[in-house]
Order: C-alpha cells, then structure tokens, then sequence
C-alpha cells in the first residue's frame, strides 16, 4: 500500500512538472561513496540560458577528488554534460514538500542540498509558509533517514522588485529556522548564498536567475560548505 502511495506521489510531481524531462540516460554502475541531491525550483534546474550552480559545483568535487555521485528523477544537459537533481522549475517549496517524501524515498541522497523559496509574490505574504514547508521536507528526509546531511540555503536575492522584496526576512527567518532544525536533528547545516551573491551583476536579463558568474559563485559558496562535510565523513 506504502509502495502505491509512493508511485502515485511521483506520477503526480511529474504531471506537475513545467518543463520536459530529459530521457534518461542507461544506467552505469556507480562506484560513487556520497550521492547528492540538489533540491530546488528552476536555480537548481538550470537550463541553456539559466545556468544550474549543480554544474560548476560538480566540477569543483571532482578536481577537489571527491567521489559524489549526483542523483534525482530530473536531469539537464548544459554543454553535453548531463546533472541528475530534483530541480523543478516554475515550483515552490510548497510542491517540493507535496513531493519530497516519495521523491527521497526513490533517491535517498546522502547529501540534500536545499534552495527554496522563490515563485512567490509579496503581496501573499510567504514568509511563515515557505519556512513551514521547508520545516516539513527536512522532517520527512529525517524520517526516511536520520543520517542524511542537510543543507539549508539562504537563497540568493532578486532585482524583481517588488515581486520578491521579502527574500531579506525571509533568509532570516531561514536562518531561526535551521538553528531550531539543529536542536532535534545533527547534519543540519546553513549555508548563506546571499552573502556574496550580487543580482545587479550575478543574473541575466529577468534579475532572478544566476548567469554563469553567478551560479560559480553558487557553486563556490556550496563547495566550501561541503568539503567540511566530505573530510568529516
């Protein structure tokens, strides 16, 4: 019954799904020891002209020797190179709590990384439940796998204004939140992608999503985060 339910979770989070997936590929035999999941809207998925941070990030591990095997039910080719995530554009974090549990059970990643929070407006006032899906996609991988490590973004600020001028209490509100996370549950971590990410100079033409200098810049803020996690494990 628990395996129906599962099924009909993901046939429904793919219904939903704005953008075509890519066929996926034949399956090689991994011989990764840490699998990943990026986890997010249309920043994480990336596309042609929105470049992913999942890119850049990738590269980073891998010259850095790491063995991290990238996993998820969607996938994007950027230069013929092909990223498996969980990124689902034009979604909300709301979508990503409806989904994550059959989701994770399907692909249970050693490693989350969590950016949610856009594909609101500030007029709906978002904050509280942007925060309260957040809550419950960290307590429902916890669930499925106390083990997991978790990493929390505050999300990268917008030029499209006033559309998304809570993001500043927003991250603030990210960061209470993971401070709370931390006293039930270890390998819960915040990462401020915020702080050095400038969107005058770090998004295309709609002032929301990363250009390439942006999602390096992403990519780079993650990786420093990661490596502490990588050397402990």
């Amino acid at each position: 019954m628990n395996r129906l339910l599962n099924i009909q979770l993901m046939i429904f989070c793919v219904m939903m799904m704005p953008f075509e997936i890519l066929p996926l590929e034949e399956k090689q035999p991994q011989s990764s020891s840490i699998t990943l999941m990026g986890l997010g809207d249309s920043i994480t998925q990336g596309g042609s002209k929105t470049p992913s941070y999942l890119f850049p990030l990738s590269k980073k591990l891998y010259e850095a020797g790491f063995d991290i095997d990238f996993i998820g039910p969607r996938q994007t080719t950027l230069e013929g190179r092909v990223l498996n995530h969980s990124g689902f554009g034009g979604q909300n974090a709301e979508f990503l709590e409806k989904c994550i549990d059959s989701i994770y059970r399907e692909f249970p990643a050693d490693v989350v990384l969590l950016h949610a929070g856009h594909n609101y407006f500030v007029e709906n006032k978002p904050v509280s439940t942007i925060i309260d899906a957040q809550r419950s996609i960290v307590s429902k991988i916890k669930a499925i796998n106390p083990d997991a490590a978790i990493f929390v973004a505050q999300i990268i600020e917008s030029g499209k204004l006033p559309k998304y001028a809570y993001i500043p209490e927003l991250n603030i509100e990210i960061k209470k939140l993971v401070e709370d996370l931390q006293r039930i549950w270890p390998r819960i971590y915040l990462v401020d992608l915020a702080a050095t990410f400038e969107w005058k100079s770090d998004t295309i033409e709609d002032m929301v999503h990363p250009n390439a200098h942006g999602a390096e810049k992403m990519a780079d803020t993650w990786f420093q985060e990661l490596r502490k996690y990588v050397k402990k494990n």
